[in-house]
């Protein structure tokens, strides 16, 4: 991956009914090129249309991929990277860094009614998630708009034990994500974005005391 390619990172920090939500450009040389902010509710509908809100106010035709940082923010303020991808055009990569059986058993104990089942809706209609390993750390992939087909041996995934299927080393979706992870486990777009949601948070919190 060339030092000067470009990955804006999205995160979220979250405070009692309004979450913050951080898009950071990072070069894969771990150089931050520019910020944008927008807001969602707390257990609310609209995370999707902050994500492609702040994208569009970024405006950065320069950027090669998008990672977000899991699929449930703001709590269970879901994302669909389906119509992300579609309304940005960009390879659109959702990024978790625990193992867990899934949203729904959660999700079907904290709402109910319409609350419940739009939710359930959407979790269903992601992308499959697959394990990849990077700099020793093991993340969870989810993507839309570029290559990320499972690996042809299925031996990672049984020994993990979680039946998460392991991308295949070389695809687009792994190079991506490795080239923009220098160090640790966190892809360094998400590194930022997530300092930088947090900083917002408590600096619009201040505003308000």
């Amino acid at each position: 991956m060339k030092p000067g390619q470009r990955a804006l990172g999205v995160a979220f920090s979250d405070g009692e009914t309004v979450s913050t939500c951080a898009g950071a450009v990072v070069r894969a040389d771990r150089v931050v090129d520019g910020l944008a902010y927008e807001r969602c509710a707390v257990g609310g509908d609209d995370a999707t249309d902050a994500v492609c809100t702040l994208i569009g106010r970024i405006d950065r035709p320069d950027v090669a991929a998008l990672l977000l940082a899991g699929v449930a923010p703001a709590w269970f303020n879901l994302l669909d990277p389906v119509r992300i991808h579609d309304e940005t055009g960009l390879p659109t990569l959702s990024i978790s860094f625990e193992s867990s059986p899934g949203l729904a058993p959660a999700i079907r104990e904290h709402f109910d009614g319409a609350a419940r089942e739009w939710r359930l809706d959407a979790y269903d209609a992601l992308p499959p998630r697959r394990s990849l390993s990077v700099n020793d750390e093991r993340l969870f992939v989810r993507a839309v708009g570029v290559d990320a087909p499972v690996a042809e041996s299925a031996g990672a995934e049984s020994r993990a034990g979680d039946g998460i299927p392991p991308l295949a080393p070389d695809c687009e979706a792994a190079q991506l994500v490795r080239g923009f992870t220098p160090e640790g486990g966190r892809p360094e777009p998400l590194r930022v974005a997530r300092l930088a949601a947090r900083a917002g948070r408590e600096f619009g919190a201040r505003l308000t005391e």
